[in-house]
Order: structure tokens, then sequence, then C-alpha cells
């Protein structure tokens, strides 16, 4: 993390600081959390609302963040990083929301862009340089999702859960009650924009090497991976996959149909066929029943 200097002083040319709330999940930071507040503190003196989040910390983060002039929400427990997110968006009294780290990876110097870049999008992500700030074991997940995210997004997302991101708190409660409570937040955060049509822009960003605590990998994040996958295609274009799904059970069906009839001579369909066709349409069924509960919950907001 740089030190703070006179340079990092923002010059909210288009951006004033009493607009911005910074949004800053916290649990177990006490060691590093200073250091970020510390950088912020040329956006406090701008007007800026500095807001951290403690998430059922067993130490001190709530109290550290208190003395560098945040300030403070408290979790009794636990809740996750979306639910510590979604806190501070509600309690947010600016215009705009600044989703922020602290483990001391993004520079504050980095906030004036991606505010600024609000003049023309509704969000705006930072795109971390390939592979900074990411443990290994979670690669192969990742890019998975990735692939997801890009199929039903039709569009090439440059970072799909980059947690430093800018957006119109107006435009971030209406999509509260979609987004998890865990990890998962600025994922589905990320294709309920897309899919709603918003505009989304990227912009590179510097990432520091972790210097205090430790990514909070677990071995059941791969399955939990898996299950995000699930659900985002559940919640966002069910039909992308149940169609494909269905031509293909159809497909398979009625090749197997044209061999047994076809090519043995038989009269009759063979009963394989028939349940690959039938299965066909049911699939289509569960498709569109699918679609219709997604677009009915998309629909919903916090107001």
């Amino acid at each position: 993390m740089i030190a703070l200097d006179p340079s990092s002083a923002p010059s909210f040319e288009s951006a004033a600081g009493a607009n911005v709330s910074i949004v800053i999940p916290a649990y177990n930071e006490q060691e590093g959390l200073p250091r970020v507040l510390e950088n912020l503190r040329a956006w406090r003196a701008c007007g800026a609302e500095v807001i951290v989040v403690d998430d059922g910390s067993t130490d001190h983060t709530a109290r550290v963040a208190a003395e560098h002039g945040a300030r403070v929400l408290r979790h009794r427990s636990n809740r996750g990083y979306g639910a510590a997110l979604k806190s501070g968006i509600r309690a947010a009294e600016h215009e705009i929301v600044v989703l922020f780290d602290a483990d001391g990876q993004f520079d504050a110097q980095d906030i004036e862009k991606i505010v600024d870049a609000l003049q023309d999008c509704d969000m705006a992500v930072g795109v971390r340089p390939q592979g900074a700030g990411s443990p290994n074991i979670r690669k192969p997940g990742k890019w998975l999702l990735g692939k997801t995210a890009n199929y039903l997004a039709r569009t090439n997302i440059p970072d799909l859960n980059c947690g430093f991101r800018a957006l119109r708190v107006e435009t971030a409660k209406r999509f509260l009650n979609l987004l998890p409570n865990g990890f998962s937040f600025t994922t589905t955060l990320t294709l309920a924009m897309f899919k709603d049509g918003y505009n989304v822009a990227y912009l590179p960003i510097t990432v520091h090497p972790r210097t205090t605590g430790a990514s909070r990998v677990r071995v059941a994040d791969g399955f939990n991976t898996l299950l995000l996958i699930i659900r985002i295609i559940a919640l966002f274009d069910p039909l992308q996959v149940f169609l494909p799904a269905s031509a293909l059970l159809f497909g398979v069906g009625i090749v197997y149909w044209f061999i047994d009839s076809v090519s043995l001579r038989r009269p009759n369909i063979p009963s394989g066929a028939v349940i690959l066709i039938v299965s066909a349409i049911m699939v289509f069924m569960f498709g569109i029943l699918a679609d219709q509960v997604s677009a009915i919950r998309r629909g919903q907001s916090e107001f």
C-alpha cells in the first residue's frame, strides 16, 4: 500500500467528494485497515463518507475503524461479504457508492477515475492485472465461472468479480433483493446489470500484494462455485441452458428413431426415442416456466 501524499488528493473536476460513500466490508482486518483508511483520508477531507461494516469480527476491527474517522456499522455475527456490502449500501447517505476492500490490495488513487467513469456508464468496475489478488486454488473455478458468465451476458467480461467498483446508490438498491450474502455478491451484481441492459465500464487498476491477514479460501469454495454457476443460470437466463438441452434430446431422439425405423426397417417408434422426445418437450416446458419465474423475480426491487 502506498503512503498518502498530496498527489493522492482527488481533484473532483466531475464528481464532488460530497456525492461519494465508500463502503468497506471488514472481517478481522485490524492490522491492514489503518493503512487503508489513512489512504482514504483525502477523500474524507473532501466530504466523502467512509463506511466500514464490521462483519462480526473477533478482533478490534470496529475500534480501529472508528479511531481513523470511519463511520462504523456492526454485525453481531459474521453474515458474509455480500451481507456487509448490503448493509453499507443501505446506510450510504450520498449519491454514489464505491465498494472497496479492507485488505490493502486496492489503491485509493484509482477511486477518482472509477467515480468519474459514471458520467458515461451505470457501473464502473476495476480490472485487475491478470492473476493478481487471486490464489491459485481459485483459478480453475473462476475460469469456469467466467466462461459461464460470458455466455449468459453475451459479452466478454474482463473482470467478473472484482470488489472495487462504483455505481449510484439508487441503482444498487434495485438489485439488493437478488444479491447473495456471500462472496458471489459482485459476480451476481455484474450479471444482473448486464442482463437488465445497464452500461458497465471496465478500467485498469493497480493491485498491491496483501501484506496482512490471509485469503479465506476453503475446500468448500469449489463446490460453492458450482452451486453459484447453477444459481446464476437459473436466475438470469434459464432458456439459454434449457433450450440447447431440449434441442439436443430432441435431435438424439429423432436420430435414434431414424436409425431404428429406416436402417433396421422396424415399423414402430422405439421406446428409447419416445423417452428422448418426451424428455425434450418436458425440458423445454421447464425452461419456459423457469424463464417466467426468473423474469418475475428480477422485476422485484427494494422500492
